[in-house]
């Protein structure tokens, strides 16, 4: 993906969408980020106080209403979670300067125009094959996005670089991502059982007591 040639083009398109604010374009340009930063796949999941802090959009009302319009006038394809533990997943359309955009807003749909060839075909069907992460920062750059430490995400690389990235020791993995969801859960309800149970003990009190101890 040209991301030149993509952020030229939809810069095009906002000059002629009478539809858009301010608010609208910083709010894509904060998406392109994590898009980037996640190395342009298909589709990526966000966090939603990140968003609003890279851009600079200080009411949810706000943020869910610029999404919906983002996604409705075919700039992104706007995927919500109502998962507490699992952000909304978003999927950017792509713009090309070389080729026509469809923006027909009274057509339904999510067709792009793109040339269709053999070559763009198999590029397309490259980029949505799953993939392992290159790097422990591309692991931590994603936990980051989805609210959690950095070191947690070093955690889960360190782990399943260590196993050949396989599953229960046999199984490769073919979406390091869900793996890395469902570790997120894991450690969330670890942490909430630990809680409990540190609750419970504070709460037990023993018969034996040793009256030689001071209080």
């Amino acid at each position: 993906m040209n991301y030149i040639k993509h952020l030229n083009g939809v810069f095009q398109q906002f000059a002629k969408d009478g539809h858009l604010n301010p608010t609208h374009i910083s709010l894509y340009m904060a998406l392109f980020q994590f898009w980037n930063i996640n190395r342009f796949p298909e589709t990526f999941f966000i966090n939603r106080e990140e968003i609003m802090r890279l851009a600079k959009v200080g009411s949810k009302a706000t943020y869910h209403r610029c999404l919906k319009l983002l996604d409705s006038r075919k700039y992104i394809h706007y995927m919500p979670s109502h998962n507490p533990y699992k952000g909304s997943q978003i999927k950017m359309l792509i713009f090309d300067t070389t080729h026509k955009q469809d923006v027909n807003k009274d057509k339904t749909g999510d067709e792009q125009a793109l040339v269709s060839n053999t070559n763009n075909t198999k590029t397309i069907l490259k980029r949505n094959k799953p993939r392992l992460p290159k790097t422990e920062i591309e692991v931590i750059d994603f936990f980051k996005t989805m609210g959690w430490p950095a070191v947690e995400g070093l955690k889960f690389y360190n782990h399943y670089q260590a196993i050949g990235w396989k599953l229960g020791g046999k199984s490769k993995i073919v979406d390091w991502q869900a793996t890395a969801n469902n570790w997120m859960l894991k450690a969330k309800k670890l942490e909430t059982d630990t809680a409990v149970s540190q609750i419970k003990d504070n709460l037990r009190t023993s018969k034996i007591k040793d009256y030689d101890q001071p209080l």
